[in-house]
């Protein structure tokens, strides 16, 4: 009997390795032919064939990312989480040999096994979303940052806001800019819709987001923005995946994922949108207009709060857009102290966020403060739309704070009578000379931006309480950390070293000794703390000159565990970082046989301890290299077991030699 494999998880690193060697231990003991394909960061390894595939007598996927399953169809399938493939292999092996898996049908997870079994731990709802976030993005990052060069370096103030004139090359990097803008919401709601529906929901939660940005399906000046966006992702996918899921003649199942459930998913949700949801939103803000309209004379504080929580409720969306709308009119009639206030609340939402990301290293991964840089620029320029990948991550929390921040603001540049003679916002108006009362409108704007950043740091979880720890590739990290950063990526450590320059050469690393020396292996380790271990270690490290700076290198440390613990269990961890202070690629072992927490999802106490450090200018990903020969080795009972038993440096150095 023959039997294939994939393994795969999150980050692409540890947890992928100790699937394959689990799977293949498994199918050797039970006398079964198998072939394991990993896809980690590394890339693709151990690729399957299109023979062995026809030669197989079922797969198995063990992950916790999408793997695509096109090449199987017709083949039992049988798909669980990593997790399963580390623990239960030979359960799984044993369950393909008695038939009881699904035959995998096109685009088709046929049976329940697939969805059933490979049900993640988080919300799969938060999954979902999480999933439109990370594709979305990027586009928000090209759109804002292109169009805030653009109006900055070729914008001219009018009374209409500030404008480039057109057929300058200014204007064509704006209108890139926008182009991409344009594609926000669609891709936000289609790979929500890929999500729950795989790739049959991909076109109609495009469409469907489509039509919630483009207002004028169902009469609305503004569109129903992001929120909208997020709303025609759900419809589309559930709606997808419950045509999936009708039984049909044989002779259509070919064209169901081609023709039949994007045509009639698209055509469900653009009808549903159009229909039910779009109209009412449409007569929802021509009424909030009319009513805006009808506060003039009312309390001018009363209307700053009610502004500047329109502004940031949504961020460009419809409600934003109202409010928006408002105070440009007004500078049409001269009256500009009502857009001085929105001026001030458009910014402070992009700011605060980008701001409390990159400083509270408590309550953002790594990935997510890098992406906070790019966000308080956006803020600068007035681009609302910079926080909402932080908004859409963490609604709950986030969307109030930053409503206090901008109503804070708002009242404050009310007071102050902040005016704005242009239709835009932010620092740029006030730098461009646009603004009254230009120290009032910086005082509303900092005041504003602490209360969010104060609030957002209260409100928000600490990562490591927030996501379930999982070594460098289990499920559960944040979604702008997976999906932002490639695979571990080098965010997992943003030291600098002051230092002289290194040149980091390719270092071919063929076995773990090729970096291990005698001075780096300690078998008695002394500290009680897991901070403590990794000082000693750290200091092994500087006492053979592999690194320059303990202290820098320690950060690259603490900040890969801020990601999520490096226990992965059975008394073993793996600290590791990329750092410019590491002079050599180098892996310290330890040994603490009374073991040390190390928050490891097992609940088990780290004996086994190895860090890696790595250049971060490094040509190869050399800790992914050791970290995937460390997992695959490690697995191996008797090896550990030798390895706690090791009485001297010499004993434990040739165990080591035998990781390749």
């Amino acid at each position: 009997m023959k039997i294939l494999a994939i393994t795969s998880c999150p980050n692409g690193i540890a947890h992928t390795y100790m699937a394959a060697e689990n799977l293949q231990k498994a199918a050797a003991k039970l006398g079964i032919e198998m072939k394991v394909e990993t896809q980690g960061s590394i890339g693709v390894e151990n690729q399957l064939t299109e023979q062995e595939i026809r030669e197989a007598d079922g797969i198995i996927i063990a992950a916790d990312k999408t793997v695509v399953k096109d090449r199987f169809v017709g083949k039992k399938l049988l798909v669980v989480g990593v997790q399963d493939g580390i623990r239960r292999p030979e359960e799984l092996i044993q369950r393909v040999m008695k038939g009881n898996v699904p035959v995998h049908q096109a685009e088709s997870r046929s049976a329940e096994g697939s969805s059933q079994e490979n049900k993640p731990k988080q919300n799969p709802i938060y999954r979902h979303l999480m999933n439109g976030v990370s594709y979305m993005v990027p586009f928000i990052v090209i759109g804002g940052l292109l169009i805030a060069i653009a109006l900055t370096i070729g914008g001219e103030k009018t009374p209409g806001g500030l404008v480039i004139p057109d057929g300058s090359f200014w204007k064509t990097v704006q209108n890139i800019g926008s182009a991409s803008f344009t594609f926000m919401i669609p891709i936000l709601a289609g790979f929500i819709a890929m999500s729950i529906a795989d790739r049959p929901g991909l076109a109609p939660g495009m469409v469907g987001g489509f039509i919630a940005a483009n207002g004028s399906f169902y009469g609305s000046e503004a569109g129903a923005g992001f929120i909208g966006g997020i709303i025609a992702g759900f419809l589309a996918g559930y709606v997808a995946l419950g045509i999936r899921k009708m039984k049909v003649g044989r002779a259509l199942q070919p064209i169901m994922p081609i023709i039949i459930i994007p045509v009639l998913a698209s055509l469900i949700v653009g009808l549903i949108f159009v229909f039910v949801i779009g109209a009412p939103v449409a007569q929802l803000f021509e009424a909030l207009t009319g009513w805006l309209a009808g506060m003039q004379g009312t309390s001018s504080i009363l209307l700053a709060l009610i502004l500047g929580a329109m502004i940031s409720f949504d961020m460009g969306g419809p409600v934003n857009k109202v409010a928006f709308l408002f105070g440009s009119a007004m500078i049409g009639e001269g009256n500009y102290e009502i857009m001085g206030p929105i001026a001030v609340a458009i910014c402070i939402p992009p700011i605060g966020m980008g701001l409390a990301a990159m400083i509270n290293k408590r309550k953002f991964a790594p990935a997510e403060r890098e992406a906070g840089k790019a966000t308080f620029t956006m803020g600068l320029f007035g681009i609302t739309e910079g926080a909402i990948p932080f908004a859409a991550q963490d609604p709950l929390r986030v969307i109030p704070s930053i409503m206090v921040g901008s109503m804070v603001g708002s009242v404050i540049a009310m007071l102050g009578n902040v005016g704005d003679k242009v239709a835009h916002g932010g620092p740029i108006v006030a730098v461009l000379g646009a603004v009254d009362h230009v120290l009032m409108f910086f005082i509303a704007v900092i005041v504003g931006v602490a209360v969010s950043v104060v609030l957002v740091s209260l409100l928000k979880k600490d990562i490591t309480a927030a996501v379930t720890p999982d070594v460098a590739g289990g499920a559960g990290q944040s979604a702008i950390t997976t999906t932002t950063a490639a695979a571990e990526s080098s965010a997992s450590t943003t030291v600098t070293n002051n230092g002289p320059a290194v040149s980091s050469q390719a270092m071919h690393i063929e076995k773990l000794t090729d970096i291990v020396t005698m001075d780096l292996i300690n078998l008695d380790l002394e500290g009680t703390t897991r901070d403590a271990v990794v000082d000693e270690m750290i200091e092994a490290l500087e006492r053979t000159g592999a690194v320059s700076s303990a202290s820098d290198f320690k950060q690259a440390i603490l900040a890969r565990e801020e990601e999520g613990s490096t226990g992965i269990g059975m008394n073993i961890a793996i600290p590791h970082g990329k750092s410019e202070a590491v002079l050599e690629p180098s892996v310290v072992f330890g040994i603490k046989q009374g073991g040390v927490d190390w928050n490891s999802a097992d609940g088990s106490e780290a004996k086994l301890i190895f860090m890696i450090a790595v250049p971060r200018n490094s040509k190869e990903n050399a800790h992914l290299k050791v970290l995937q020969m460390l997992s695959r080795k490690l697995m191996d009972d008797h090896f550990r077991e030798a390895l706690l038993a090791v009485k001297t440096k010499e004993e434990a150095y040739q165990l080591l030699d035998q990781v390749h």
